[in-house]
């Protein structure tokens, strides 16, 4: 009876979890999908005027794509190396009286809140890249600032994800590595990170789940200005600034317009995700 109970119990707490998210999605695509429809699909995601109080209001959200975009891709260039090799150093190189202060340091990364990346980044990152590159029109508030801002914010993720997957290869790798000739390095980097990569990307791909999702921080060092960049020293908006942005005084049109925005980046996620999944069933070592 007991196991039937906590059997129960679990799948209960399964069934909440599905639920959730097919309620989250119902909400959005109800909402969402008719404004889209009302302003027109192409006029909305390849438009590139956004005057929602105008007399001729115009919802073109292709900049706030872009822009997302342009961020998000910056911190994956950014992050990404930076975060992968510093999980092999904790993992194969790190002395052990390094490894639990450098291990609390990303985990306090962690659970920094936005808001005070987003003032350390308006504080240092904005004024040095205003006095870098001063002479290419930079004004600080740059997609190369938000870039370099979110690339610090998914840095433990991929820290923590990429070192347990490279910790989780048997040690026969590396040991049938190293006994064929292999050295150190040739062994980590040619035979353990690639049986580790399905966990690697699994960080990435949370990693960027979080770059794309990002609001406060982003909003206070990107410039929020709703434009097509020509610049990565030129300001930019995000779909999440965006909706944030303007949430606070919307209705009617405006208001589900805005909701629509977020059924274009619940999408966006939807597909890195099922990008993941197809990567990794073509994966050999994803078990």
């Amino acid at each position: 009876m007991k196991e039937k109970i906590m059997h129960g119990v679990f799948a209960l707490a399964a069934l909440t979890s599905i639920f959730a998210v097919v309620l989250i999605c119902v909400f959005l695509f109800a909402s969402g999908v008719p404004a889209m429809q009302e302003v027109g699909f192409l006029k909305f995601l390849g438009g590139t005027g956004w005057k929602p109080t105008a007399s001729n209001p115009e919802f073109g959200i292709f900049p706030m794509i872009i822009g997302s975009i342009y961020v998000t891709a910056g911190a994956i260039i950014i992050g990404v190396p930076i975060g992968v090799l510093t999980a092999v150093f904790m993992a194969f190189y790190c002395p052990k009286k390094l490894y639990r202060p450098l291990k609390s340091a990303t985990e306090l990364l962690a659970g920094i809140p936005s808001v005070v990346y987003g003032f350390f980044g308006l504080v240092v990152i904005v004024p040095l890249l205003r006095d870098l590159f001063r002479e290419h029109g930079c004004r600080g508030q740059s997609i190369l600032a938000a870039s370099i801002l979110l690339g610090l914010m998914i840095l433990p993720t991929i820290i923590g994800v990429s070192e347990s997957a490279l910790r989780a290869v048997p040690q026969s790798y590396y040991e049938g590595a190293t006994a064929l000739g292999a050295t150190h390095e040739e062994a980590i980097f040619r035979t353990v990170l690639p049986a580790a990569k399905s966990g690697v990307l699994a960080g990435v791909i949370l990693g960027v789940g979080r770059a794309i999702g990002e609001t406060m921080a982003v909003i206070m060092v990107a410039g929020n200005q709703p434009r097509v960049p020509e610049s990565i020293f030129q300001g930019v908006r995000t779909l999440t600034g965006n909706i944030v942005m303007d949430m606070a005084y919307a209705e009617g049109l405006h208001r589900e317009v805005l909701i629509a925005t977020g059924v274009v980046l619940f999408v966006f996620i939807l597909i890195i995700n099922i990008s993941f999944s197809i990567l990794k069933r073509r994966d050999p070592n994803a078990g």
